[in-house]
């Protein structure tokens, strides 16, 4: 079963509610338009009807059986302000939080924390601090985990050769902890995809063939990731061939239960998991899907403003078939 046809059909018909901020953009309308009528999730449309409205019926959209809300027109402002202010935890007034509830972003993030949704997607107009900041201070990472992350599913050909690339979005230069960390979720990433995780952390030496405090680094998040979850196939340091070719692994790490047969690929740092996916994605002509961010309680997808309606549609599903994981 190919990659989304595996993920629609864990799906459908479940009333998944997914809020989409950016309710005039027509790719996000597309999208939408299309997730509805084959029954993926119920979307629910942020902003005012009548600009939502005039904006789907110029794609041709019906709106009368979406979801739509005003911010400006929300019958349950005052507890969802109520909310915000205690979820902040004394860091806002009431009077603060009233302001900001009016961004779109922060609204949907509220509506997804209080229940009243199971997810978000945003990103096509705003930018990626614009959706995950809301993200981090009202929905929050799960426990044991100390930051959110972002991994890229990467798949190839008729085959669905699939991987996970990680952390491709979020993290510029992660500890050794928050390194483990994120091994363990795209695991958990990867499970989701009906991928088997055999993780490899990533680094420019192999099995101690060279020395250097960014290799220190590898080795100890290796450690820890194994101490988080025992039960996962984890090695490192591994080089890219080491990890992923099997005649280079039985040179350079023939003892490796992930060398030459790696799934899940934990770069060291954002510089090389950004780098590393779009050299595949180009000249491996893999089709590079995300990012997924990792590790919040409630699913938030982050798009690229340069997504088309064929991308939102399928991070959306991603977003959607993430919701069964909490």
């Amino acid at each position: 079963m190919e990659l989304f046809d595996s993920l629609k059909f864990k799906v459908i018909r479940r009333n998944i509610k997914i809020v989409f901020p950016e309710a005039t953009d027509p790719r996000i309308l597309g999208a939408a338009a299309r997730l509805k009528a084959e029954e993926l999730m119920e979307p629910i449309l942020i902003g005012k009807q009548e600009a939502i409205v005039e904006a789907a019926h110029a794609r041709g959209i019906k709106t009368s059986n979406f979801t739509i809300i005003d911010p400006d027109n929300y019958d349950g402002w005052e507890d969802m302000v109520a909310a915000f202010v205690e979820r902040r935890n004394g860091k806002v007034t009431e009077e603060d939080a009233r302001k900001i509830l009016k961004d779109v972003n922060y609204f949907g993030t509220m509506l997804t924390y209080m229940g009243l949704a199971d997810g978000m997607v945003s990103g096509a107009i705003h930018s990626t601090g614009d959706t995950v900041r809301p993200a981090l201070q009202i929905i929050k990472t799960k426990p044991g985990v100390s930051r959110t992350s972002g991994a890229m599913i990467m798949v190839r050909g008729r085959d669905q050769e699939k991987y996970i690339f990680a952390d491709c979005a979020i993290n510029v230069n992660p500890t050794a902890q928050e390194l483990a960390e994120i091994a363990v979720d795209s695991a958990k990433t990867a499970e989701l995809f009906d991928i088997e995780p055999k993780i490899a952390m990533m680094s420019f030496s192999t099995k101690g063939s060279a020395k250097a405090p960014e290799v220190d680094k590898v080795v100890e998040a290796t450690k820890i990731a194994k101490s988080l979850a025992p039960e996962l196939e984890i090695d490192g340091e591994l080089q890219f061939d080491a990890s992923y070719v099997a005649s280079v692994a039985q040179l350079k790490a023939p003892n490796s239960p992930v060398a030459g047969q790696a799934t899940v690929f934990v770069f060291p740092e954002l510089q090389s998991g950004n780098i590393g996916y779009k050299i595949a994605q180009r000249l491996g002509n893999f089709e590079a899907i995300g990012p997924i961010l990792q590790g919040l309680n409630k699913p938030v997808s982050d798009l690229s403003r340069g997504a088309n309606e064929e991308d939102i549609y399928k991070l959306s599903i991603i977003t959607a078939a993430q919701t069964l994981m909490n």
